[in-house]
């Protein structure tokens, strides 16, 4: 076996069990929470159920659905209740490649993109779906009875959440583009008409046609954008120092 061979197979070993390692949380969190899938899934569903009409409920139109349904939510609940120890696990298998000055930077980002993924599904869960769902409930043409099936509304909610938190990881975004050299904080911030037209089209797309809840969207991605372009400065400074410190070395 060659030299160069050895290190490789190292890396895939270090890798699997690294993976392994983070299967194994999730797993782990899934059975601890299993018992009590069908209570996360009646947390999911308060939004709708307090916006429906008095005598009407939730129903499933499958022969499974009733099981498997919260089943699958609480899977997707162990994954991101896992994800800090997920993340743990991908920074300690990168960081023995990075430089000194990269880990100092990096590790903020990584760790930082997963608090605002949950921001953002916070966000979607405690402001965006009162509202979507009481404009939802309110537009239904008269003698429709309202009677959403739980694996549907499962799909959109899951669809609202990465969304929004997608949406909510603007300012690691802007972090990246300016660290890498794509584009600078001046740029960007000569940009800025252009970019609140942006977030409030996206706003529209993603929120019922109401200017309530698009304001809610936009206002927070504009405001997040604005985060991105005043942290990425010390991004562009500190990779400009360790330029000139390698240069002189």
């Amino acid at each position: 076996m060659s030299q160069t061979q050895q290190p490789l197979i190292s890396h895939l070993v270090e890798l699997r069990s690294r993976l392994l390692r983070a299967f194994a949380a999730i797993v782990l969190v899934f059975l601890a929470l299993v018992y009590f899938a069908n209570d996360i899934y009646s947390i999911l569903a308060e939004p709708l159920l307090r916006q429906l009409p008095e005598g009407t409920s939730m129903i499933a139109t499958g022969v499974a659905t009733p099981f498997l349904t919260p089943m699958k939510l609480t899977l997707i609940v162990s994954f991101f209740a896992a994800i800090p120890y997920v993340l743990y696990q991908v920074w300690a298998f990168i960081a023995p490649g990075l430089y000194k000055h990269e880990k100092r930077l990096i590790a903020p980002l990584v760790f930082s993109s997963a608090l605002l993924f949950y921001a953002g599904a916070a966000f979607a869960y405690f402001v965006v779906f009162p509202l979507a769902f009481g404009f939802f409930t309110k537009m239904a043409p008269e003698g429709v009875t309202i009677a959403t099936d739980i694996a549907s509304y499962l799909d959109f909610v899951l669809g609202l959440f990465v969304a929004f938190g997608i949406a909510f990881e603007i300012p690691i975004a802007t972090i990246l583009l300016c660290w890498t050299g794509v584009t600078t904080p001046k740029d960007l911030s000569g940009k800025r008409p252009y970019v609140i037209v942006v977030v409030f089209i996206v706003g529209m797309l993603l929120t019922p046609p109401d200017v309530i809840s698009q304001t809610l969207l936009a206002i927070p991605m504009w405001l997040l954008f604005e985060v991105g372009v005043f942290f990425a400065r010390f991004y562009v400074r500190d990779k400009s120092e360790e330029e000139e410190q390698d240069g002189a070395s």
